[in-house]
């Protein structure tokens, strides 16, 4: 992806975000029992508060990681040089958070949730709303597609696996995309 003409494209937000749950990834190796301290849990949530953030930063091993951070390094870096970091970070959040909400509504109460794919999804909704043009390459298909379509792919695709919290896929793309109409719709507002 070309960022020439964008604005920072360093993308330091997106960097320790990467690095902060490579961390944790070491860490719950380490400490097995962190995933249930750190993981949310829809039966037990208002009592640890801090799990509709800190799973977030938990995952289930390295495909888990490579697949959630991957994603978020290529579509973050892009979001964050088109809407800035405080952007990129408010869309990741509250996606995230927004996904976990509505993981908490619709999981089975003794499930628990671990990862960033809900984030994740958030960054690539937003993307979809600014860039609705954008093409990505997704091996294994051999030309470029439509990021919504890679998009919609990769939810039913990770969404109908056992043991995926859909929930908090839909939860994030739902607030991404909204979020993205939003800032484009500014962004609009900006230039006339």
């Amino acid at each position: 992806m070309d960022y020439r003409g964008q604005r920072n494209t360093t993308a330091y937000s997106v960097l320790i975000l990467i690095a902060a749950s490579a961390l944790m990834l070491i860490a719950t190796l380490a400490r097995g029992d962190l995933i249930y301290r750190l993981g949310l849990q829809p039966a037990t949530w208002r009592e640890t508060p801090w799990t509709i953030v800190t799973n977030l930063f938990i995952h289930g091993g390295i495909w888990h990681i490579a697949s959630n951070m991957l994603t978020l390094y290529f579509f973050g870096t892009f979001l964050s040089a088109l809407v800035g970091e405080a952007r990129f970070l408010s869309i990741y959040f509250t996606g995230g958070i927004a996904g976990n909400l509505v993981f908490i509504l619709f999981a089975p109460a003794n499930s628990i949730a671990i990862g960033a794919s809900g984030a994740v999804f958030a960054v690539g909704g937003a993307l979809v709303m600014m860039k609705p043009k954008l093409r990505v390459t997704v091996f294994p298909i051999p030309a470029p597609i439509p990021l919504w379509v890679a998009l919609l792919g990769g939810f039913v695709i990770v969404s109908i696996l056992p043991g995926i919290a859909w929930q908090a896929h839909l939860g994030g793309v739902v607030i991404g995309l909204i979020m993205g109409y939003l800032f484009r719709k500014q962004q609009r507002l900006v230039l006339f």
